[in-house]
């Protein structure tokens, strides 16, 4: 009988787990500004160290989460002020089997560390525009440094 509740408890933990996870996603990705992105968090091997989540777009920030973790807390937070794109390049050997093949691999710059970011081709758009926008009356400083024609 110690068995039989011992096993219960066991499958009661691990699907309160997973209903958590669920859970605390649906949660973040129903407001919308949220993307699928993975994080590279370990340059040691070639190729490997990334991690998948999800971004959220916050005022000048955009929030990375872990996708299986229990943490409310993002596990990056990249600043639009300090942030700018260094190189855009396509996965590479081991990187094509830890994502999807329409990904493109964004190597940015910011005030901490260089830092790898992949998302899908189609919300790289998205990304550079929220990257190259400035809040009202303000003027980006990627955009103040140009020479633009008179109107």
């Amino acid at each position: 009988m110690e068995i039989v509740e011992g096993f219960g408890i066991g499958v009661a933990v691990v699907v309160v787990a997973i209903l958590i996870l669920f859970i605390r996603r649906a949660l973040f990705t129903r407001s919308g500004g949220t993307i699928r992105l993975s994080v590279r968090v370990s340059t040691i091997l070639d190729g490997r160290g990334w991690s998948p989540g999800f971004g959220r777009f916050v005022g000048d920030e955009l929030r990375w989460y872990r996708m299986f973790s229990f943490a409310l807390r993002p596990k990056r937070v990249l600043s639009r002020e300090g942030l700018a794109v260094e190189r855009r390049r396509l996965p590479e050997g081991q990187e094509r089997m830890s994502m999807p093949a329409e990904w493109v691999i964004l190597r940015c710059t910011s005030h901490h560390a260089p830092i790898e970011i992949a998302m899908a081709r189609s919300t790289v758009t998205g990304f550079l525009s929220w990257l190259e926008a400035a809040p009202p009356g303000a003027v980006s400083p990627r955009l103040a440094s140009q020479d633009w024609p008179a109107a």
